[in-house]
């Protein structure tokens, strides 16, 4: 594909076109990454509270079984979300590719805010049996639903409004979100954790926080939705996108044309976000689990609260690195920039065994917590510079008038290969082969996301209008 590009702007993005979005832009650009920011923070709070709910709470109050088989039902709700986004960035990339980016993002926020808030008034397995998991599982669809079309949407009104040569560093806004959202979530159930003296091996129903302190940040946050609405009716649609609507180029399924058109284009987005899903659900889901996990199942015993702590801790250099890697982006371009990050994830991934065997780490009351916390820290550094630039690198691929189809899918896909799987794929290694082995996994996926690296084009000059006409 040809791309235009103007020459006294190195590095920048197609000059004439986005000094076009500059100029025709209107709405304060704060309140932009305003919105852009808090609705994505709100989005993975909300995802977030249930991952961790569901390792330690839903077991207890919505399945019935032993402790094993009542924690592999509550994952499997956890999971169903991640067979919904893809479908999420269909539906809701349908809407955002025809009706617009500002409208489907109101959508997206509604469809999570709502499902998570109505999560935290369900009556439990005791109170109506089975009803209750079958109604937590729609739920945590619904979740999924509205998490696959907010992230491509986000990522469109921040990119589509950057100005020249900073499209990266406008893009990475909707990223802070991620950690932003983890700290806020994890936060929230520490301190509740901590005022309601709540100990996670617990098993009397009749603790008050199972019977309703867990409920409180599922209801509390419909206070953060109100506040993301407010902001999101307060702008207006992106001039990239009004610009190709004037022009005619809706078009009247956006899924079927971009998957005949731009199919390429799915495959490479989806095997560049590879590595960056994998490395994130080992360095929070898996490495939770692994490290209090009892020494009979290959774990650390480390506790509960003290670790969450530490990824606490930890995931702020996740979210340092995100402008980072944004400035980086936009100087050296995506290409380079992520090749360099990722190979740099894969040998993360070979010296495992180093950071986290139980002859390195200790175990129980001897474990090295400052080992443990410079390995945290290391992998979210890494996670923050290959996750900073994806909401400009994902976009950039895909024309206008399908954009925000194409970027979710390629996005929402990923999630299902290196996220859904990862956990339980991670765990089985750990039994079969030790910790090592999990490292050499997370060096395997940043192969394949290099090869995608190496196949795709670098994007940071393209015009992200005029592509849309080709």
């Amino acid at each position: 594909m040809s791309t235009s590009v103007d020459p006294s702007v190195p590095g920048a993005s197609n000059r004439k076109v986005d000094d076009v979005a500059d100029e025709n832009l209107t709405v304060p650009r704060r309140r932009i990454i305003m919105a852009s920011l808090i609705g994505t923070t709100i989005e993975f709070y909300d995802f977030y509270i249930y991952a961790t709910a569901a390792v330690s709470i839903f077991p207890l109050l919505f399945f019935y079984g032993d402790e094993g088989s009542a924690l592999l039902a509550s994952m499997a709700t956890f999971g169903a979300a991640f067979v919904a986004r893809p479908l999420g960035a269909i539906i809701f990339g349908h809407y955002g590719d025809k009706v617009g980016r500002k409208a489907t993002l109101v959508g997206a926020l509604l469809t999570m805010g709502i499902a998570t808030f109505l999560i935290g008034t369900l009556p439990t397995y005791q109170q109506i049996g089975l009803w209750a998991p079958a109604m937590l599982t729609i739920l945590r669809f619904c979740q999924g639903l509205g998490l696959g079309g907010e992230w491509s949407g986000a990522a469109l009104l921040a990119s589509e409004t950057a100005r020249p040569g900073k499209r990266a560093q406008a893009a990475m806004w909707p990223q802070l979100g991620a950690p932003f959202g983890f700290m806020l979530a994890n936060g929230l159930f520490l301190l509740l954790a901590t005022l309601f003296s709540y100990d996670s091996t617990a098993t009397d129903l009749n603790d008050p926080f199972l019977v309703w302190g867990w409920r409180l940040p599922f209801l509390l946050s419909v206070i953060m939705v109100a506040v993301g609405l407010y902001v999101r009716l307060r702008i207006e649609e992106t001039p990239v996108f009004a610009k190709a609507m004037e022009s005619n180029e809706r078009v009247k399924a956006p899924i079927g044309e971009v998957f005949r058109r731009n199919w390429w284009e799915i495959i490479l987005g989806t095997f560049i976000m590879l590595a960056t899903y994998g490395l994130f659900y080992l360095m929070t889901t898996w490495v939770l689990s692994y490290a209090i996990g009892s020494a009979e199942v290959g774990g650390l015993g480390y506790g509960y609260q003290d670790f969450l702590v530490l990824q606490i801790v930890a995931i702020t250099f996740f979210a340092i690195f995100v402008p980072v890697a944004g400035r980086l982006a936009d100087r050296f371009g995506r290409r380079p920039m992520l090749i360099v990050v990722t190979i740099a994830i894969m040998i993360f991934g070979l010296t495992f065994r180093y950071w986290l065997s139980a002859e390195s780490m200790g175990t129980g009351e001897d474990l090295n917590v400052w080992q443990m916390l410079a390995f945290l820290a290391v992998g979210m550094t890494l996670m923050g510079l290959t996750f900073g630039p994806m909401s400009a690198v994902l976009p950039e691929l895909f024309p206008t008038n399908t954009r925000y189809t194409g970027s979710g899918v390629a996005y929402n896909a990923a999630s299902i290969l290196g996220a859904a799987l990862t956990p339980f794929v991670a765990a089985w290694l750990v039994q079969a082969s030790g910790v090592g082995a999990v490292g050499l996994y997370l060096a395997g996926l940043g192969v394949l996301t290099l090869i995608a690296l190496i196949l795709a084009p670098e994007t940071s000059k393209k015009s992200l209008y005029t592509e849309a006409a080709k």
